[in-house]
C-alpha cells in the first residue's frame, strides 16, 4: 500500500541553500497510486511507481526541495499536481506562472487504490502546508510540518511558529495515538511518541 522513494538534491530559500534529503511517499495499491511530494528525480520517482496509474502528484507545500520534479513528474505520468493556493508566492519561485496545479482544498479527499486521504490545512512552514491523513491505514504524511522530535523549521520567510504550533496541536495531535506519521525528511514516527513534547517545543520555541 506504501512506497517510498528517497532522493537528495538541494533546498535554497532567503539566499541560502542546504543539501537534503527527501522522501517522497507513493500511497495506493498494484493499479494507481498518489505520489506525495516530487522532490528532484522524477525519474526515480517514475521508476517506483511502475506501470502504475498517478491519480495525482499532491505537493505538502510549495518549497522547491518538495516540487522541483513535479512538473516533469506530470510529463512522465499525466498526473495532475495539486497544491494549496496559499503558497502561490513560493509555486512562483521555481516555476512561475508557467506550470499550472489544481488547488488543495482543507478536508478534501483523494483516492488511489482503495486508499483515502483527507487533506489536513496545517500552516505554519509554509501558508499552504497540508498533511495528508489515511486514517484506513493509520497514517498520516506530515510534510515538513512535524518530524520526529518537533515541528518543522519555521525561521524563515512566510513561515511561522504561532501558526505551526497551533496546526499541530488542533489538527495533528488529535488523532488517534497510534497514527504512524510519514514525514518529509528523516525518520518516521507517532502521535503517541510526539505529543507529551508540545510543552517542550514551545518553551524552545522551534
Amino acid at each position: 500500500m506504501l512506497d517510498k522513494v528517497v532522493t537528495s538534491g538541494t533546498f535554497s530559500l532567503d539566499g541560502g541553500t542546504w543539501d537534503v534529503d527527501n522522501n517522497v511517499w507513493l500511497a495506493g495499491d498494484a493499479r494507481e497510486v498518489v505520489v506525495i511530494d516530487a522532490a528532484h528525480d522524477a525519474r526515480a520517482i517514475a521508476e517506483r511507481v511502475g506501470g502504475r496509474a498517478v491519480r495525482a502528484i499532491v505537493c505538502t507545500h510549495a518549497h522547491n526541495d518538495h516540487i522541483n520534479a513535479a512538473r516533469e513528474l506530470a510529463g512522465l505520468t499525466g498526473a495532475p499536481i495539486r497544491l494549496h493556493p496559499a503558497d502561490q508566492v513560493l509555486w512562483e519561485q521555481v516555476y512561475g506562472d508557467a506550470v499550472p496545479y489544481e488547488p488543495l482544498a482543507d478536508g478534501e479527499k483523494l483516492e488511489a487504490g482503495g486508499v483515502t486521504l483527507e487533506v489536513l490545512h496545517t500552516p505554519g512552514h509554509s501558508p499552504g502546508a497540508v498533511c495528508l491523513h489515511a486514517p484506513d491505514l493509520g497514517v498520516l504524511f506530515s510534510g515538513d510540518t512535524l518530524f520526529k522530535g518537533g515541528p518543522g523549521a519555521t525561521g524563515r520567510s512566510y513561515s511561522s511558529f504561532d501558526t505551526i504550533i497551533a496546526s499541530i496541536r488542533d489538527r495533528l495531535l488529535t488523532l488517534p495515538p497510534e497514527t504512524v506519521v510519514h514525514t518529509g525528511h528523516g525518520e518516521s514516527t507517532s502521535i503517541r511518541a510526539e505529543a507529551p513534547h508540545l510543552e517542550e517545543w514551545l518553551l524552545r520555541g522551534h
